[in-house]
């Protein structure tokens, strides 16, 4: 069944020098119920503004977007708005849903209460749309994205908060149709991991835009690429597009050379005929400008193949000794030591907020330790890519950007490029250079401050989530510069393919421990490890309770006994919590409608309610798993 169908849909826009550019032009596709697809595409080809489009909050100059009558449609923005005043539960709950709207209503009542009649209202309104498990399931939802606050204005939250306000609006909504602009941006490891669990179980269909390429891998079962204005379809997943999109440049560059040579037939052609346009022949006219298009068509390359001539290093590079920091009366690191050696390649993992960034800045000396020494040796050079955007004046240009670190820069003993050649290599074309950076899209942007600070030719590399807001072809080239280079390296990122593919151990941060911990081998082997040390105690439970190797004895069988045992006591609990929960709702019906009741009995029993609802979902999950495995 077609949830959403886009017919002939095109959008242009206007220049800094006043001409129009097209971003798309007659494109046409659809979604399926259940479909779950990726649109992706380099920096500034209309990515952001067609999820617009389709979520209704832009126009597009031609063509029709339609979706299914009755469905209900939802949409994480990258860059989310609020209404003025908005704190981050009125947000959450202001979708027109009624069910929300019942449980919106119910908890101001908890908090704010004004009559205990309109309260016992809503509980039974609750009771009849069977709302308890939903409420339950928001409740998980903001706790997984780390929502907590929820009477804090939505005005004093950070990007990356607001940010997920929006997606945990958007997920609460439970829509049909999903729609999320780079949702695993500002997430931690953890946070995206469960997103991903979670997306994959739900029946909704889902368009979004990503770059997280395991992400990509796991949730979506098809890839729409924008290219050049034109959409491309991939049945398939990440490695099936990396195939069919190399066969298909593959065969445009064919195309393109065939078409240059004819090209410069038609040239000749139309040079030795009369200069005036009417006395040629109009179909060779017609014919010459197709060709003229299409030999001029550029083939689409990696874009970025650099090899920056590093600099020396000597034996000293950084030496930490014993530093410790904190704020307030909260220590995140604590009694921390490391001698970074020649060709250390180091990610950084841990929630937000745990001190990875406070760790970088130390390094580097922006801030100081409260206690302990940093020890840089005199040839190391460092490169630091922030979170933090790059900072330019209005009429600035991106080749001006540029210039101010380097007119040239050496990639090789005696060999030396320009700045304008190196920003070709960051698929910055030549018709980009003069163009104001205030016009860039967010991913041009970022794009361009890495360049940045590969010019600086640093030995000591430090990127502080690089990969935000980066496309694809972009990763894949960065990830290719990056192997090549032969300095230190510490990377902070919640792209796990990023990080697997470039770091040999990893600094961990864990939210109450301010001891930082060297796991060797990448976040794929750490996960590993980590499900290891987990299952461990278990495993060795289960093996201390076999009898002496006398007898054989089938270890399956009475691991299923216990688990059949598990499985006949859960029941009885289940129903015995039910029975509870009963009698909690009766209990308050009475005391209601006593007219004797306080705010606090009323207020005592909605909690010890919410216990049970709680305890009910907890051991029904683990029914339900049991009854799986059985």
């Amino acid at each position: 069944m077609l949830f959403l169908s886009i017919e002939s849909l095109s959008k242009q826009y206007m220049t800094a020098e006043g001409k129009d550019k097209p971003l798309f032009k007659e494109i046409s596709f659809g979604v399926d119920q259940g479909q779950k697809i990726a649109l992706v595409g380099i920096n500034g080809s209309g990515k952001s503004t067609l999820l617009k489009i389709i979520a209704g909050l832009e126009t597009q100059d031609a063509g029709t977007v339609a979706f299914k009558n009755g469905i209900t449609v939802a949409f994480a923005d990258q860059n989310p708005t609020f209404q003025e005043g908005d704190t981050v539960i009125t947000s959450i709950y202001s979708s027109q849903n009624e069910t929300l709207k019942i449980l919106r209503e119910y908890r101001q009542q908890l908090t704010h209460p004004t009559s205990i009649d309109k309260l016992q209202d809503l509980i039974s309104h609750i009771d009849g749309l069977n709302a308890w498990d939903y409420e339950s399931q928001i409740e998980q939802i903001l706790g997984e994205l780390g929502i907590y606050d929820l009477d804090q204005p939505v005005s004093q939250l950070s990007g990356g908060q607001r940010k997920r306000v929006a997606l945990a609006r958007a997920l609460i909504e439970k829509p049909d149709f999903l729609i999320l602009d780079e949702p695993t941006n500002h997430l931690d490891l953890e946070t995206i991991e469960w997103l991903e669990n979670y997306l994959s179980s739900q029946q909704m269909s889902l368009l979004l835009v990503t770059h997280d390429r395991y992400f990509l891998e796991k949730v979506t079962n098809e890839i729409i690429e924008l290219d050049k204005g034109q959409i491309y379809r991939y049945k398939g997943n990440y490695a099936y597009f990396l195939e069919k999109k190399s066969e298909r440049i593959a065969t445009q560059q064919t195309e393109v050379e065939k078409a240059q040579n004819l090209f410069k037939k038609e040239l000749d052609w139309m040079r030795r005929q009369p200069r005036a346009r009417g006395t040629k022949a109009k179909y060779r006219v017609e014919a010459f400008d197709e060709v003229k298009e299409k030999a001029h068509r550029k083939s689409e390359g990696s874009g970025l193949e650099l090899n920056v001539q590093g600099r020396r290093q000597g034996r000293k590079i950084i030496e930490i000794e014993g530093i410790s920091k904190a704020y307030d009366d909260k220590t995140i690191i604590k009694d921390f030591s490391y001698t970074f050696k020649r060709g250390d390649r180091i990610g950084v993992i841990g929630k937000n907020g745990s001190g990875k960034t406070t760790l970088l800045n130390m390094l580097t000396g922006i801030l100081p330790p409260d206690a302990g020494a940093i020890d840089t040796g005199s040839t190391t050079v460092f490169g630091y890519y922030t979170q933090k955007e790059l900072a330019f004046d209005e009429g600035q240009k991106v080749i001006d950007i540029v210039k101010e670190v380097a007119e040239v820069i050496e990639i090789s003993k005696g060999t030396f490029i320009t700045a304008a050649q190196f920003l070709q290599h960051f698929q910055f074309p030549p018709d980009m250079h003069y163009t104001q950076v205030s016009n860039l899209s967010g991913g041009e942007k970022r794009r361009l401050q890495l360049l940045r600070v590969l010019m600086k030719n640093p030995n000591f590399l430090i990127l502080d989530e690089p990969t935000n807001d980066l496309d694809l072809i972009t990763l894949n080239v960065l990830e290719d510069f990056l192997m090549k280079f032969e300095g230190c390296l510490i990377l902070v990122s919640h792209d796990r393919y990023f990080m697997d593919k470039l770091v040999d151990h990893i600094f961990i941060f864990k939210e109450d421990e301010p001891a930082i911990k060297d796991f060797p081998g990448n976040y794929t082997d750490y996960r590993q490890n980590l499900q290891q040390e987990e299952e461990a105690p278990v495993a060795k439970k289960a093996k201390n309770k076999l009898p002496e190797p006398k007898a054989s004895v089938d270890t399956a069988k009475k691991i299923s006994y216990k688990d059949k045992r598990e499985y006949e006591k859960l029941e009885q609990e289940i129903e015995v919590l039910e029975e509870k929960k009963q009698r909690f709702m009766n209990q308050l019906n009475e005391t209601s409608l006593s007219g004797k009741a306080t705010h606090e009995d009323i207020t005592n029993l909605s909690q010890q309610m919410d216990e049970v609802n709680r305890l009910i979902d907890e051991k029904s999950n683990r029914w339900l798993e049991l009854s799986e495995l059985m």
